[in-house]
């Protein structure tokens, strides 16, 4: 029987975009050493095909419908920990960073990463080596000079509705007090980029179609 040091590595990959998708099946799919035998593209499909197919890794992308990449990232660690997960995504702020790597993600780069600096994580994942972008790095040790205020002084301690990570509910909650994003950005110490795309998000998980309906929503749910 070949051992994981004979054979290549067994990956699902996952990402709810098809052309990136795609593009990494059959990218990573050329290399000797890597197999690629499933895709998904959302949290309940990858779980799904990790259940099937049994990897070493999985590929993960942090923002997919259904189940997201950090819900997702802590079933697998709770049902398949066998599995290494590697997150692959365009974001690279300190919550998301954080939030994965507790969930139990052994690795997390970012897109701009080239097939072989992706092949090399995959495989030291699986070895149980932790792997960070040299950017997600960046980004941790600054969050670690600069940590923002929370939202609320009992924020901690409160279960935040909606999926609401802690991030997003000091972002809503300086929304709500009328900060501009840059003033958001200013005050947490990120870029007006993460800043944008905690919004995004905070208008997705509450419902909102603008800023104004978000707003109403803190005020609504003791936010502001």
């Amino acid at each position: 029987m070949s051992t994981p040091a004979e054979r290549p590595l067994r990956v699902v990959v996952a990402d709810d975009q098809a052309t990136v998708r795609e593009g990494l099946v059959l990218m990573l799919g050329l290399l000797p050493d890597i197999d690629i035998v499933a895709s998904a593209s959302d949290g309940r499909e990858a779980l799904d095909r990790v259940a099937e197919h049994h990897p070493d890794a999985i590929l993960l992308d942090l923002h997919m419908p259904v189940l997201d990449g950090t819900e997702t990232t802590r079933r697998l660690t709770a049902e398949h920990p066998e599995v290494a997960v590697v997150v692959l995504t365009t974001y690279a702020d300190d919550t998301s960073v954080l939030e994965t790597l507790r969930a139990g993600a052994r690795a997390y780069l970012t897109k701009d990463a080239d097939r072989l600096h992706i092949a090399r994580t995959l495989h030291s994942a699986v070895a149980g080596l932790s792997v960070l972008d040299p950017k997600v790095h960046a980004t941790l040790l600054a969050a670690t000079a600069h940590p923002g205020p929370p939202a609320r002084p009992d924020a901690a301690e409160r279960e935040l509705p909606h999926g609401l990570t802690r991030r997003e509910a000091e972002i809503l909650t300086l929304m709500a007090r009328g900060m501009t994003n840059a003033e958001i950005a200013g005050t947490l110490f990120l870029s007006g980029n993460t800043v944008k795309t905690h919004i995004n998000r905070i208008f997705t998980k509450t419902a909102s179609r603008d800023r104004v309906a978000a707003i109403r929503y803190a005020r609504d749910h003791g936010l502001d």
